[in-house]
């Protein structure tokens, strides 16, 4: 039977726009608003005159490439996503979006950006916007990520970037500032990340991907935990190198590194207790910890900005 004309014109839209919907999650938004915020955050603390255009430019490479990296990564473990709980209703695992589609996607978004950025705003800029690509695709997601519990270490040197890169697109150079910005997000990615792998070693051992709970246990990985965030709780202040920084963001880095240390703990202390209390505790800490960045750069903004 021939379909209703209305009936067609009202399933066409809402097809399309799940369609350009799942094109979306594909880019990973959530990650691409931290890259967007921590990077502009770097370029307006960097000293010297605020260009309007170089900033947009910057911005707009900048989430292309995390873009990018979303896409491509999604692409190379949809055999694994598709197996786990967290990643199994992903665009590619869902049948929404093919896998060649997402790879000829990813890489036209990555080579796009890296070209716009050393173009229209610098070399620096757009060398280490191509660093932050080869970091995260080959060197963590194809490589590092199914061969060693250390991964998320050495792969979230990508992610702890663009900070760096706003700062070089704004002076074309690098320095202590920038170095001290890349270390925060650096140490604040293994508590953040492990936390989360606590709660669902199930699925990564199941897909034999060697996050550090299933290959070590909830003892050292809570202990690790530990360990980064005190390092985290020394690299918040760092920053204060950068001359637009002061008192405000002291007190704030101070309150906020007391409660990340205390959930930590909290955490470490439950580390042979009943799993549900703990995976309790590891989830409090992940959702905690995105605020803590969040919070972070936003007061670094609020100073650039303002004071």
């Amino acid at each position: 039977m021939k379909p209703a004309v209305g009936a067609t014109n009202a399933a066409g839209p809402r097809v399309g726009k799940v369609r350009a919907l799942d094109r979306v999650l594909l880019l990973k938004p959530r990650v691409m608003s931290l890259v967007v915020l921590t990077g502009a955050v770097g370029y307006l603390l960097a000293p010297g005159p605020f260009d309007a255009l170089n900033f947009l430019a910057a911005i707009c490479a900048m989430a292309g490439a995390a873009g990018a990296c979303g896409a491509l990564n999604m692409w190379w473990d949809a055999d694994i996503d598709a197996q786990m709980a967290r990643t199994a209703a992903r665009p590619i695992p869902r049948g929404a979006v093919a896998p060649r589609e997402a790879l000829v996607l990813g890489l036209a978004l990555a080579l796009l950006s890296i070209v716009a950025m050393t173009a229209r705003v610098n070399a620096l800029s757009g060398a280490l916007l191509a660093l932050t690509v080869v970091i995260y695709i080959p060197f963590y997601t194809m490589g590092l990520k199914r061969r060693t519990p250390m991964n998320i270490v050495w792969g979230g040197a990508a992610g702890a970037l663009p900070p760096a890169i706003g700062w070089a697109a704004a002076g074309g150079e690098l320095g202590l500032a920038p170095v001290a910005l890349f270390l925060l997000i650096f140490f604040w990615t293994p508590p953040h990340f492990w936390a989360l792998a606590l709660r669902r070693s199930g699925d990564y051992a199941r897909v034999g991907v060697p996050m550090l709970p299933n290959v070590a246990g909830p003892g050292r990985t809570c202990r690790q935990i530990v360990i980064y965030s005190l390092a985290l709780a020394a690299a918040s202040f760092l920053p204060l190198v950068i001359a637009k920084l002061g008192a405000l963001y002291a007190l704030a880095a101070a309150g906020l590194n007391a409660v990340f240390l205390w959930k930590s703990l909290r955490l470490y202390g439950l580390r042979d207790g009943p799993v549900l209390a703990r995976d309790k505790a590891a989830l409090n800490l992940f959702g905690y910890s995105v605020g803590y960045l969040f919070a972070l750069f936003a007061i670094m903004l609020l100073h650039a900005l303002v004071f």
